[in-house]
């Protein structure tokens, strides 16, 4: 029996009480897919009208949608990590299921690989809203980029990975296209934690031999109300504090060493990811919390409270430097 061709690339959408935007969502795949290209949608037990929507879409497009589902509801990393397993494509994209392509991603993205065939494709996001007010567009949302360095070209400096990805702190996945051979068996998207991206994002990079960035609107990210991170929570912050734990070790593993520079974008990706957890753990009034933000902290970033200060302030950042300086004080009181 002859095996169908290895599909390029695999399209994974995790489903989730998503009807409004489902349809929107898997039409922008499937008006642009070639032959090579599969999509995969997971219904993780919808409770609103997602799952019949997900079989009349494979009904109205025969051949070119795979269903899966869960027998209970699991939440999104293990949606996403059971996608992976289903999956067969050399490269792997996750895509939200309220979020869209835009026009031309897939046949961009089809030329680099073609040309380059790097560990990882980075790529640029707009955001989408039911009313796209002037304020929007002024802040730039038409087109966020997700990585800050060198475009369209095959780069293999991992430091410059690295600080391009922590000095804008666009972790999501939905921008990162990565080849499947970095995930090995052993990287998953971690089970019942919020944050999720902020946890697998950094481990592809640093797995990564080479990369692209594509300073090309790919994305276009949803936002709305119902979002899982629409609303901050203790726990959703303790996630967000425990995703980086550890990293500060594997950079100092890697050869050759990781850069000044990639150190100091990471330290400052966690400083001010410690600065919103501690205001908010203050503002719940719990001390304990608190004083813990801060050995989150200093588990999360590879250079102290004091040389990140000192750091801030040989850039001129006064204003950053008087807000950690204040939260650093604060929260060692708290742990006294």
């Amino acid at each position: 029996m002859t095996m169908a061709p290895r599909p390029w690339l695999s399209v994974l959408v995790p489903v989730y009480n998503v009807e409004a935007w489902l349809r929107a969502c898997v039409t922008s795949v499937l008006s642009q897919a070639d032959a090579g290209v599969e999509i995969l949608l997971l219904d993780d037990v919808s409770t609103d009208g997602s799952a019949a929507l997900m079989h009349t879409l494979a009904e109205e497009n025969p051949g070119r949608l795979t269903l899966l589902r869960h027998q209970h509801n699991s939440g999104l990393s293990a949606a996403r990590n059971t996608l992976l397993e289903a999956s067969r494509g050399e490269y792997l994209w996750f895509l939200d299921s309220d979020d869209e392509l835009m026009p031309g991603a897939i046949a961009d993205l089809a030329a680099i690989v073609k040309g380059h065939a790097p560990d990882l494709v980075l790529c640029d996001f707009r955001t989408l809203r039911e009313r796209m007010k002037r304020k929007h567009v002024w802040r730039g949302e038409l087109h966020r980029p997700s990585f800050d360095g060198p475009s369209d070209q095959l780069l293999s400096d991992r430091s410059a990975l690295l600080r391009g990805l922590f000095s804008l702190g666009q972790l999501h996945s939905w921008s990162k296209i990565s080849r499947r051979g970095l995930w090995g068996d052993d990287l998953r998207f971690p089970v019942g934690r919020y944050y999720e991206d902020m946890y697998t994002t950094p481990a592809l990079a640093l797995r990564a031999t080479s990369y692209v960035y594509a300073p090309r609107v790919w994305v276009g990210y949803r936002q709305r109300v119902g979002s899982i991170l629409a609303t901050l929570t203790p726990r959703k912050i303790d996630d967000m504090m425990n995703a980086l734990v550890g990293l500060p070790a594997a950079l100092d593993a890697q050869q050759p060493p990781i850069s000044e520079a990639a150190r100091f974008a990471l330290a400052h990706f966690a400083g001010r990811g410690f600065v919103s957890a501690a205001r908010f753990m203050a503002r719940q009034a719990d001390e304990a919390a608190l004083a813990r933000c801060l050995q989150q902290f200093q588990d999360n970033s590879p250079l102290s409270g004091q040389a990140l200060l000192r750091a801030y302030l040989a850039r001129g950042w006064l204003w950053r430097a008087s807000r950690l300086h204040y939260w650093l004080r604060r929260a060692a009181k708290a742990n006294a």
